[in-house]
């Protein structure tokens, strides 16, 4: 029967054919079948990773441990002997979570540790969620904070226009988000990046993969990427231009 899936990524080392397999968001597995015996669920996985020449295998499952509120967090970061999210009593504890984290680090496997604010793994250790489901846009706004409310009517007052783009408006996102990237001091990836990540994800789901653009007089100052799957939606990927700051686009 199929019981999972995994999508393993493979960085090789230099001059030698040895590699380092990676697998983001993942693997998917039934979760709270594998924490009664983890052992059986990824010794097939670490066999196949090593028989493609992999001395160690990396992986990031989707599996929360821990939720915290959001008057948890805002308190939390008021409070100046806070300094980590993970010294902050959880709101809930995900039991599959937790039993799956000590079973992986009873069969040997190890947490990367990560920064001092445990932001440092190769995906975000910490994500927040906003619960959409049965709440108008209305509803969603009034849940901002002033500050934010104020920035979005000074958007619509500027004239700040929004329009989902395609596929061909990735040539005008890629500009200012290679101006963001030398801002915020990261590494940009490529234009192509951009449109295999289009064309793979669309392929499957034409609503897959969508981006948004803000024009000021004419001009692309912000854009975002929305990746939806199944009942959820991330913000991906975002950029702006600091020349139009000021009308928060």
């Amino acid at each position: 029967d199929f019981v999972g899936a995994a999508l393993v990524l493979y960085r090789q080392v230099p001059r030698v054919k040895r590699f380092l397999a990676y697998i983001p968001e993942g693997p998917v597995l039934p979760w709270d079948r594998v924490v009664a015996d983890p052992e059986a669920w990824f010794a097939p996985l670490l066999d196949h990773t090593k028989g493609r020449g992999a001395f160690a295998l990396k992986m990031g499952p989707a599996v929360a441990t821990r939720r915290w509120h959001a008057d948890t967090v805002k308190a939390a970061i008021a409070d100046d002997t806070v300094t980590r999210l993970g010294d902050v009593p959880a709101d809930e504890d995900i039991p599959t979570g937790l039993h799956l984290q000590q079973a992986l680090r009873a069969a040997g496997w190890q947490q990367e540790a990560g920064g001092g604010a445990g932001f440092g793994d190769v995906q975000p250790r910490y994500v927040y969620q906003l619960r959409l489901a049965g709440r108008s846009t209305d509803d969603v706004f009034a849940g901002f904070n002033q500050l934010w409310r104020r920035n979005i009517r000074k958007a619509e007052k500027s004239g700040v226009e929004i329009t989902e783009g395609t596929r061909d408006d990735l040539a005008a996102f890629h500009p200012v988000y290679v101006e963001t990237a030398a801002r915020d001091g990261f590494t940009p990836r490529g234009l192509s990046y951009f449109q295999r990540m289009w064309d793979a994800m669309n392929a499957e789901d034409p609503r897959r993969l969508r981006l948004y653009l803000a024009r000021h007089a004419g001009e692309v100052v912000a854009a975002t990427t929305l990746v939806t799957v199944g009942d959820h939606a991330w913000y991906s990927y975002g950029a702006s231009t600091t020349a139009s700051r000021n009308v928060r686009p």
